[in-house]
């Protein structure tokens, strides 16, 4: 595996971005929200950023799917599980890995903005435009990656990598 992102760098860059969100938020308190499985670790570490730049967050999350096992989306969202948790009236960032086609992404902020909640943001880790079929707009993000699949920090091959603490490239 060769690594395009190094731990050292994600750190630091979570950090910020938990700054940046915290003086774009209208308060200081937000519901986190991920599509599981690859969003739980920069959700993880973006929400003790955020609360250490003063920010009180709650996390509740969806399960989508649109690649199965494969490296290539169906272009299918499925919703395996919706919130647990009202958000309506509340600001809400919505939290993901990575943008590709922008499917994924652009299905949960429809289905979050049908919630109705106070406002919405959009932070994603990383962000792959090479890739984009559909539009969707992005507050935050943590770095731009060319069109490689890239593994680690949440992201995933078959359900495995994801606990890398860097993002990589495979090389075989």
């Amino acid at each position: 595996m060769d690594v395009l992102i190094s731990r050292e760098r994600i750190q630091a860059r979570v950090a910020e971005l938990g700054v940046e969100i915290a003086a774009a938020l209208p308060t200081n308190e937000v519901v986190l929200v991920g599509p599981l499985k690859g969003c739980v670790i920069f959700c993880a570490d973006l929400a003790r950023a955020l609360h250490d730049a003063g920010v009180a967050v709650e996390m509740d999350f969806l399960e989508l799917s649109s690649y199965g096992a494969g490296t290539e989306s169906s272009g299918t969202i499925e919703c395996r599980k919706t919130l647990t948790d009202d958000v309506r009236g509340r600001h809400v960032l919505l939290v993901d890995d990575i943008i590709d086609t922008g499917r994924t992404l652009a299905w949960a902020r429809e289905h979050i903005l049908e919630l109705e909640p106070a406002s919405l943001r959009i932070a994603a880790f990383l962000d792959k435009p090479s890739r984009r079929t559909v539009e969707v707009p992005v507050d935050h993000v943590g770095f731009e990656v060319p069109d490689l699949f890239v593994l680690g920090y949440g992201a995933d091959l078959a359900q495995r990598y994801r606990e890398l603490p860097y993002i990589g490239v495979k090389t075989d």
